[in-house]
């Protein structure tokens, strides 16, 4: 799978990667993106994005961000329906919308978006509680959610609540943390996005499609997130007040210099 975009400029790398791999083109799934580089519109976009890729149509485009949905939400879907009809795309969808975004695009699409992927969908066990409206959204309307930073729990907030289910877990099934966390996603009924250079850690990421957790499994998770979220969410705003202070404290202490 290749997932590149305009804005970030690897279309060029990954056609000559795909290139370069001697793959067939229907053993690789082409996923890209309409970021409104350059002020280009989709059609002049997608057929750039495909020059660059070395290929006749990508297996899914992707609106990068609903403020580039110009002039308006349906009109750019509208556009991007032309697309898929015109063969560029097999399949479109969106990235980084929320469930208002979505509201307005489905009231009056004709094609519904494959798929939901992103910042929006920013997806592990701490931020599960506020993300579950838009993925509840999106399964209520059959569109895929793509979801990122899954890892986050023992990538950045390692020795939180999360820990102790997730490493229980891979005891058990003899698998890594990482690993628990890509079923908890699965389980979800999400697709995981992530990367690594590294091949042992590819290799198991392929693997964690395999393995499947209970329903008691995934709640221990759940709960354990919440947990992380309600403590992170207070150091959050704790850290925000006493800044806030410290700020407050700095400009008094110059108003008594200057006065003085």
């Amino acid at each position: 799978m290749s997932d590149t975009a305009q804005a970030y400029q690897n279309e060029a790398e990954a056609g000559q990667a795909i290139h370069d791999s001697g793959l067939k083109r229907d053993e690789i799934f082409i996923t890209t993106k309409y970021s409104g580089l350059n002020g280009l519109d989709m059609r002049t976009s997608i057929d750039n994005s495909l020059k660059n890729l070395g290929v006749s149509y990508v297996d899914l485009y992707l609106i990068h961000n609903p403020r580039l949905a110009v002039p308006d939400i349906p009109t750019a879907w509208k556009q991007m329906e032309g697309i898929k009809k015109d063969g560029l795309a097999k399949s479109i969808g969106v990235s980084n919308f929320g469930v208002k975004d979505m509201a307005v695009l489905l009231a009056t699409a004709e094609i519904k978006p494959a798929a939901n992927q992103t910042s929006k969908i920013l997806l592990h066990p701490y931020v599960y509680t506020t993300q579950a409206p838009i993925i509840e959204y999106a399964q209520a309307h059959d569109i895929v959610i793509e979801g990122y930073s899954s890892l986050i729990p023992i990538t950045q907030r390692p020795g939180g609540p999360v820990d102790v289910p997730v490493n229980k877990l891979a005891k058990k099934y003899d698998v890594t943390p990482d690993q628990i966390l890509m079923a908890w996603v699965k389980h979800k009924g999400a697709v995981v996005v992530t990367t690594s250079s590294k091949k042992g850690r590819l290799d198991g990421y392929l693997n964690a499609g395999n393995l499947s957790l209970t329903d008691e499994e995934v709640m221990a998770i759940d709960l354990a997130g919440s947990e992380g979220e309600r403590l992170y969410g207070a150091r959050k705003a704790f850290l925000k007040g006493t800044g806030l202070l410290l700020a407050c404290a700095i400009l008094v202490g110059l108003y008594n210099y200057m006065c003085h």
